[in-house]
């Protein structure tokens, strides 16, 4: 059976699951009603899976093209349509033992003690990334194990495979770059030595002869303690150039992420560490090594101005990082909708900077696979804006909300596209960052303080509050973090009479009684700020309780409790940031 014959016998079994409880497992698919649509291939159109849809006929040139046009169909899509990027990736945070690194809805869905796939849950998982364009996955940690090299393991990533091909996803794995040693094979795992060498070619024409069209690796190396090629004195280009070499032969590529502190630079600005590694290796990459960097150059906090690698890195491929797990935004206990923050990201970074994106999966085992109801709706923006990095938010949450909840409330719909804001506002608004509590990153912890940890760990790092000022001094009279943008936002950050509020105490260190431009002090604009948090999360809670007419019972009790909880959370943080901060702002004379 060919590939259209598959998605067409699929897609029809998938009709009825319609008499299905409303428990949320059924994603945005609920409503696919039989349509009597014309399927045609078309070979004189771009040959990059797009679409055209013209009334009930959907035109493509090839089967994975009259896939995606067949779900853009049933969410109501006319015209012509062709993905902005190739690669449109997830990349699961899950551990070989099913446990998932920064999961909040469960158990992994690829892994268990009992080394069992559960095909039809795959199946599922497949249709659902499909549906919005999705065309790869990475199946495991990048903090990875060795084992996952290991044949008991490769095996399991073809029956992954397997199942995924049909719908035109391919598979990638993390690796760890101490493979080699670790496993015991060879006595160093030294990207120039050319015993390793030679590993790493045997290894890829291992996975290749089980997988021919397997994507290849993606790798977090020198960061948090990781392996990597500074062990043996090496470069990050040394490294990503041994993997890309034994890759290439097969059209493989090296997703090899940005993200490093604490290593070669240790003791610097953590904001600064990624450009200072990287800078300078700019255009010595092999040609199939694309650069993955976060959004912002921290770590996935709920505003951060976006990461100046984009501007530096002029001659090496990048992708963005996305986190679509809310490790950083209430988890899947808050009602925080993404997509106006990667909106605001492209804002700076422009779409044809980039080959790519990859979005950290927010997907386990739950029965509503992502924990939250809504926070599915961040699984589907992601999709639908590595397709189309235009979209809007408020596109993507109309389209979101009509097959999720066969509504398109205006009262819903603003719900979702304030719960950023909101959530900046109630945990660290004006451009405070990285004060949760330690470890697990839900709550908040100001005051985090412990000796024995890196300091950059600590939350009292990222505002170093005292009776006269707060804020860090990442201006050209501190770190000089500014000096790594490109103008205008050199001179716009470094200054702190131009700097956007929004990102004021990121880039400066700023007297409590410094007047804001709403005309209250610093002190009282952080008041104002966090109160204003705190209203609007009981406005959705409002807002949801008047749209239970239109809301299935069991998905709108159980989005009321968690809007509940959301409610006690915001308190806890105004009342306990505050209540901290107050002890220094309040002794300002």
């Amino acid at each position: 059976m060919n590939k259209l014959k598959t998605f067409i016998v699929l897609f029809v079994l998938c009709l009825a699951t319609n008499v299905l409880a409303e428990d949320g497992s059924r994603l945005w698919l609920r409503n696919k009603l039989p349509q009597d649509v014309t399927l045609k291939i078309d070979p004189t159109m771009p040959d990059d899976d797009g679409y055209r849809i013209k009334g009930k006929t959907v035109t493509a040139r090839t089967e994975m093209g009259l896939m995606y046009g067949r779900y853009a169909f049933l969410r109501g899509e006319q015209g012509e349509s062709h993905p902005y990027y190739k690669l449109r990736i997830l990349n699961h945070w899950d551990n070989l033992d099913g446990s998932i690194e920064r999961g909040y809805a469960g158990k992994s869905i690829f892994w268990n003690d009992r080394l069992e796939i559960d095909h039809a849950l795959i199946e599922k998982y497949a249709e659902a990334n499909a549906s919005v364009g999705i065309n790869g996955t990475v199946l495991n940690n990048v903090n990875a194990s060795p084992k996952m090299l290991t044949r008991t393991y490769i095996n399991k990533v073809k029956e992954v495979a397997d199942i995924l091909r049909p719908w035109g996803i391919k598979v990638y794995i993390s690796v760890n770059f101490g493979s080699p040693k670790a496993l015991g094979e060879v006595k160093t795992a030294d990207p120039l030595n050319p015993q390793v060498r030679r590993w790493w070619q045997k290894k890829a024409k291992e996975i290749y002869t089980a997988i021919p069209d397997f994507g290849g690796f993606l790798v977090k190396a020198n960061s948090e303690g990781q392996p990597g090629p500074f062990d043996y004195g090496r470069t990050h280009a040394d490294g990503a150039n041994m993997l890309a070499d034994a890759l290439k032969p097969f059209g493989g590529i090296v997703m090899w992420r940005s993200f490093v502190y604490g290593a070669k630079h240790q003791g610097e600005d953590r904001v600064k560490q990624a450009v200072s590694e990287f800078a300078e290796l700019d255009g010595q990459f092999r040609d199939n090594v694309i650069l993955q960097s976060k959004n912002g150059p921290l770590d996935f906090q709920p505003r951060e101005p976006y990461a100046p690698i984009f501007d530096q890195m002029r001659k090496t491929p990048q992708m963005a990082e996305f986190q679509i797990t809310q490790e950083y935004l209430g988890q899947s206990k808050h009602l925080v909708y993404l997509a106006p923050m990667w909106g605001e990201f492209f804002q700076y970074v422009k779409p044809s900077r980039l080959v790519g994106i990859a979005g950290v999966a927010n997907i386990g085992l739950d029965t509503n696979w992502c924990g939250h109801h809504f926070s599915q709706a961040n699984w589907y923006a992601f999709g639908r804006l590595a397709w189309n990095p235009t979209l809007t938010s408020n596109e993507i949450a109309v389209e979101w909300l009509k097959q999720t909840f066969d509504t398109d409330d205006k009262a819903l719909l603003g719900m979702m596209l304030r719960s950023r804001e909101a959530c900046v506002d109630y945990m660290m608004p004006l451009g405070l960052h990285h004060i949760f509590k330690f470890d697990h990153h839900m709550g908040p912890q100001p005051g985090g303080y412990i000796a024995r940890y890196p300091i950059e760990w600590c939350p009292v790092y990222y505002h170093r509050a005292n009776s006269d000022s707060i804020g860090v001094d990442r201006s050209s009279t501190g770190t000089n973090a500014t000096a790594q943008y490109r103008e205008p936002y050199c001179s716009l950050y470094d200054n702190i009479e131009t700097c956007p509020e929004r990102f004021l105490l990121w880039f400066h260190r700023v007297p409590w009684t410094r007047r804001m431009n709403s005309g209250r002090t610093l002190w009282e604009e952080l008041q104002w700020c966090y109160n204003r948090g705190v209203r609007e999360v009981d406005e959705f809670a409002t807002i949801w309780q008047s749209a239970k007419p239109l809301i299935d019972e069991q998905r709108w009790r159980e989005v009321s409790k968690s809007l509940e909880f959301q409610q006690q959370d915001a308190r806890l943080w105004r009342d306990v940031c505050l209540e901290y901060f107050g002890q220094f702002a309040n002794k300002t004379k």
